[in-house]
C-alpha cells in the first residue's frame, strides 16, 4: 500500500514534475482541516477512471495479503485520504475520496477475482509464467505480492470453491454511429469501427451471500474522437436472497455498480447500490423469459453540464438509479432483449439544479454457426438538466450497432 502511495508521488513530482506534486508542511497542515475539503475541476477521465483504477491498488494490497472483501473496503478509503491530504498541495476533494474508495473497492474486487481465475489452477511452465504476467498487468498489488511472498509461478496447493465458479465471455466486433442532434442513426450520421468485451462471472441464483460472487464487466472501445474507451460498467453482488416459487425463479440481490460512458456525443458515470429482482419464467421447453427490476441509491454521479462550471464540463451531486429489462430467449437460436435504464441527480457541485438521465436499450440476436450472433441494437441516451439562470437542456443522443458477438467459456 506504501508503494502504490509513494510511485505514483515521486513519478509526479520528479519525472513529470507536476505543480500538485510540490508539497510542504504547510500544505499537509492545511489538507489536514476538515473545512478545507472542496470539489476539484481535474478532467473527466482522471477522476473517473484514474482515481477508481489507484483505489483498486489500494484495496487489492489488502485483498491479495488474505483479507476478505469487507475488511479490504477500508484500505481503499484510507489510501484515499492519505494520497490526498501527502501528495497533493490542492485540498482534498469529496468526489477524489467517493470516486477512488468506492470505485477503487468495485474495480479491486473485480479485478481480484480475474486475477484468482487466471492463476488458481494446475497450469505450469510457459502457461503458468503467461498468466502469471496477465494477471499483474490486470492486478498490479496482486502481482507485487507474489513476487515478493515467493507465491509467482508456483500452482496452488488445492483450489477452492471460488475457482470453480463459472465465466463466459463476449467478444463482440462490428459497427456503430452516434448522433448528437435527434437525428435518425438508420439514415444520418457515419458508422466507425468499435469492440466489445462482456464478461459473465457466476450466476445471479447461487453463492448468494458471498461478495461479487456474480459479476457483469462490460469494455467498449473504438473510433472515436473523445476517448478509445468507451464504457466501462461493472456490477458485482454483494448479498442475495432466494425467492421461493414452484414454477419460475426468482432472486434478490444487492448489488455495487460502476458505470462510465465516454464517446462522441455522451459522457457520464456514476457509481450506486441498488437492489435488483431477477427472475426466470420457463413458458415452454424451447421458450424462456427473463426480467430484472433495479432501483437504489445514486451515491456520486458525473453528468455532462452544457454551460461549464469553474471549466469544468460535468457537474457531480448524489441521486437515484433505477432500471427495467426483459427479453425471451427462443430454441437457443433467437434472443431479445430491451432495456430502460433512468436516474435522477442533484446537483451539489455545479450549475444546474437537478438532471434527469433515460437510456434505452432494444437488441436483437440470432445464433449463425456454434456460438456465433449476428446482433442488431439501436437505442438512445437521453439528458435533461434544469437549471435556474440557464436554459433547460434536452438532448437525445440516438445510437445504432452492428455486429459479430463470439460466446466463450459457460452461458
Amino acid at each position: 500500500m506504501l508503494l502504490a502511495e509513494a510511485a505514483p508521488f515521486l513519478f509526479d513530482r520528479y519525472v513529470a514534475n507536476k505543480d500538485y506534486a510540490r508539497v510542504s508542511f504547510s500544505t499537509i497542515g492545511y489538507n489536514l482541516k476538515p473545512s478545507n475539503w472542496t470539489w476539484d475541476n481535474d478532467g473527466f477521465q482522471t477522476n473517473q477512471i484514474g482515481h477508481p483504477f489507484h483505489g483498486s491498488l489500494f484495496f487489492n494490497a489488502f485483498r491479495s495479503n488474505g483479507y476478505s472483501f469487507w475488511q479490504s473496503v477500508p484500505a481503499a478509503f484510507a489510501g484515499s485520504y492519505i494520497w490526498e491530504t501527502f501528495s497533493e498541495n490542492q485540498p482534498p476533494a469529496p468526489n477524489d475520496f467517493i470516486n477512488t474508495g468506492f470505485g477503487g473497492a468495485v474495480l479491486g474486487e473485480m479485478t481480484h477475482r480475474l486475477t484468482n481465475r487466471l492463476l488458481n489452477n494446475h497450469s505450469r511452465g510457459l502457461n503458468r509464467q503467461v498468466n502469471e504476467i496477465l494477471a499483474m498487468l490486470i492486478n498490479p498489488s496482486n502481482g507485487f505480492t507474489r513476487l515478493t511472498n515467493g507465491q509467482w509461478g508456483k500452482p496452488p496447493i488445492t483450489l477452492t470453491a471460488e475457482d470453480s465458479i463459472p465465466m463466459g465471455i463476449e467478444l463482440q466486433a462490428g459497427l456503430r454511429k452516434y448522433n448528437v442532434n435527434n437525428t435518425n442513426p438508420f439514415r444520418d450520421g457515419r458508422f466507425g469501427l468499435y469492440g466489445r468485451i462482456h464478461l459473465l462471472y457466476g450466476d445471479p441464483f447461487k453463492y448468494l451471500r458471498q461478495p461479487f460472487s456474480h459479476l457483469h464487466i462490460t469494455a467498449e472501445f473504438g473510433q472515436d474522437d473523445s476517448s478509445k474507451i468507451n464504457i466501462v460498467s461493472v456490477y458485482g453482488s454483494l448479498t442475495g436472497w432466494m425467492i421461493h416459487s414452484e414454477k419460475f425463479r426468482h432472486v434478490a440481490v444487492l448489488s455495487a455498480n460502476y458505470e462510465y460512458i465516454n464517446n462522441a456525443a455522451f459522457f457520464y458515470s456514476g457509481q450506486s447500490i441498488r437492489m435488483n429482482l431477477f427472475s426466470q419464467f420457463p413458458v415452454q421447453r424451447n421458450f424462456m423469459i427473463h426480467t430484472a427490476i433495479a432501483a437504489g441509491p445514486m451515491i456520486l454521479a458525473a453528468v455532462p453540464d452544457h454551460y461549464l462550471y469553474k471549466a469544468r464540463d460535468y457537474d457531480y451531486g448524489p441521486g437515484l438509479t433505477f432500471s427495467l429489462s426483459g427479453g425471451f430467449t427462443l430454441a437457443g437460436r433467437l434472443f431479445y432483449n430491451i432495456t430502460y435504464r433512468g436516474g435522477w441527480m442533484h446537483t451539489t457541485d455545479g450549475i444546474a439544479t437537478n438532471y434527469l438521465l433515460h437510456a434505452f436499450t432494444n437488441e436483437v440476436s440470432i445464433r449463425a454457426i456454434g456460438n456465433t450472433f449476428i446482433v442488431m441494437e439501436s437505442g438512445y441516451f437521453n439528458l435533461h438538466g434544469n437549471y435556474n439562470h440557464y436554459q433547460t437542456i434536452d438532448n437525445t443522443y440516438p445510437y445504432l450497432r452492428l455486429s459479430v458477438r463470439c460466446r466463450l467459456g459457460s452461458w
